[in-house]
């Protein structure tokens, strides 16, 4: 295995960041960590880049133990904080050659692992990395952990803040990433990006709630999932909420999810539920299962256990 966790464990005084986390990635897999904000994947990904000690449980990464290891693995690792960590005041070709020289590289040697990157910014070399925008830093963070020519690839929430086509770029670069052989585990919020991953796994306050292919997540959902929407979305959510038998509602666009708990439910009978609360602009169809839905089932499952 490239990555391998088991048992880690991590505090900050009585919050508990992280509770017991196991999960193996393999050689050349690209494996994303799925979650909202606080959910514990920076935590995490400072423990495999031996930023940080776990309290407890034993992590391998690239075949290197985390604390006996760690020179080791920050020689073998890529790692790209979700904060733009570069030189502000440095200019992108000058980062580039700073971080190449940490590492006793240059440019030039592996240049061919960032060249589809670096392309993008390099018309800009001579400007400050402060100046960039929000693509070119996350592109030129990316060159910059690569450089190297790490076995291992670690990217905490490299999409947030950036826009859709910058996003879309990212994704695509990963992918011939990977091709090099290169593993990649990536954090993200954004769940319409599970997709893209070969394996994910969906954690939430610091507990890991499934892990799985996504398309294997989204076919195993236990229950139809309806869209529901009405004139006033507030109110909608209030009175489905107080339908008999629901099993589950929230937002969802423009849209709520809805569920039911009961496995004769018919949408006619909330249909009529909603007209007799005086809801207009009444729509009830079935809807297909994602990430998110799957997301928010097994969250609301882990909440009924701890409780």
């Amino acid at each position: 295995m490239s990555i391998s966790l088991k048992n880690i464990g991590k505090s900050y005084g009585a919050v508990k960041a992280l509770s017991n986390i196991s999960f193996d990635v393999k050689q050349g897999e690209l494996f994303g960590l799925i979650g909202p904000d606080g959910a514990g994947k920076t935590t995490l990904f400072r423990i495999l880049t031996t930023l940080l000690f776990p309290d407890n449980g034993e992590a391998k990464v690239s075949g290197y133990d985390i604390i006996r290891d760690f020179k080791d693995i920050r020689s073998h690792v890529g790692y790209m904080p979700g904060r733009f960590s570069l030189y502000q005041d440095l200019t992108v070709e000058e980062n580039l050659n700073f971080f190449a020289t940490i590492f006793g590289t240059t440019i030039a040697e592996n240049y061919d692992l960032i060249k589809d990157i670096y392309e993008h910014i390099e018309p800009f070399k001579d400007r400050r990395a402060g100046k960039l925008s929000g693509g070119m830093k996350q592109k030129l963070a990316l060159s910059c952990a690569l450089i190297h020519k790490p076995r291992v690839l670690f990217l905490d929430e490299p999409t947030t803040g950036v826009d859709p086509v910058s996003r879309k770029e990212l994704w695509e670069m990963l992918k011939r990433l990977q091709q090099k052989g290169i593993t990649i585990l990536v954090s993200t919020a954004y769940m319409d990006e599970a997709s893209l991953c070969d394996r994910i796994a969906l954690i939430q306050d610091g507990t890991i709630l499934k892990i799985d292919r996504p398309q294997v997540i989204i076919d195993t959902f236990p229950s139809k999932i309806y869209n529901v929407k009405a004139d006033s979305t507030y109110r909608l959510l209030q009175d489905l909420a107080l339908y008999p038998d629901t099993h589950s509602v929230y937002p969802f666009g423009e849209y709520s999810h809805f569920t039911s708990a009961d496995p004769d439910f018919k949408p006619s009978d909330l249909m009529r539920f909603l007209q007799e609360k005086q809801h207009s602009g009444i729509e009830v169809s079935e809807t297909p299962a994602t990430i998110e839905d799957a997301f928010m089932e097994l969250s609301k499952a882990s909440e009924l256990i701890d409780n």
